[in-house]
């Protein structure tokens, strides 16, 4: 199992919880030195984890990756896109092209790049699962309901990164039936809450280990489980 931007947050709490479970985790972190303290706090801890340097907007960092990858396994059951970039909130007046493709570096072109590279190793696996993690502001049914914070969030990047997010892991279900893509959001649509991260400041109603819920569970999908869905930890989020 692969996990990207795996030295924090939701990525390490995700790492946490599947290793407990048993699962060999490659640790995808930008940071070497965080990823390598990450590696250790899950080996102390019994979990078989390797850090694997991974920036996602860098082609030549995610052939690296792989290599190393394939230095320990012959296939990829699991891969977990979950490195993101926040973005700075600009309000759409001052927003400028440059703005908006840092942010879709990461979070856009990003798991494109990285699930290109390991799709022949999730091709190699009995059942492969992907996880796309997410948000509630890429679903339109969010954004425009006047009850959600989101509606009143008034920038681009961010958002509208996740809604073609969004629509190419429906895409590459639709196309790559053999392997299961989804979606969660780390949060509870229904209750307006979200996970406290770094990302947001840590100003978030849930925690960490309650917003990994969808991504543990979509991570241990059985082979009779769905694929183009998006979920938080309530059920289905509408698009």
């Amino acid at each position: 199992m692969l996990i990207t931007g795996g030295n924090k947050g939701l990525g390490f709490e995700a790492a946490r919880r599947l290793g407990e479970q048993g699962w060999t985790i490659f640790l995808g972190s930008r940071d070497e030195g965080r990823g390598r303290a990450a590696v250790a706090k899950l080996t102390d801890s019994g979990t078989n984890a390797v850090m694997v340097p991974l920036d996602v907007t860098s082609d030549e960092s995610v052939k690296d990756a792989v290599r190393l990858v394939r230095e320990h396994t012959d296939r990829l059951d699991v891969l977990i896109n979950n490195a993101g970039a926040p973005g700075s909130r600009i309000v759409p007046a001052e927003a400028t092209v440059d703005e908006i493709h840092s942010v879709y570096d990461t979070n856009v072109y990003g798991p494109v790049r990285v699930t290109h590279a390991f799709l022949p190793l999730l091709q190699a696996a009995d059942n492969p699962r992907v996880v796309m993690v997410s948000s509630a502001v890429g679903a339109f049914s969010v954004v425009t309901d006047p009850e959600q914070t989101a509606s009143k969030m008034h920038e681009l990047a961010y958002s509208s990164s996740k809604a073609a997010l969004n629509m190419i892991t429906v895409r590459y279900a639709q196309a790559l039936p053999e392997i299961k893509f989804n979606l969660v959001t780390p949060g509870e649509v229904a209750n307006r809450k979200f996970a406290a991260t770094d990302m947001n400041n840590h100003t978030g109603q849930l925690t960490v280990t309650e917003g990994t819920d969808p991504i543990v569970k979509l991570a241990m999908l059985d082979a009779d489980g769905p694929t183009g869905i998006f979920i938080d930890r309530l059920g289905p989020v509408a698009w």
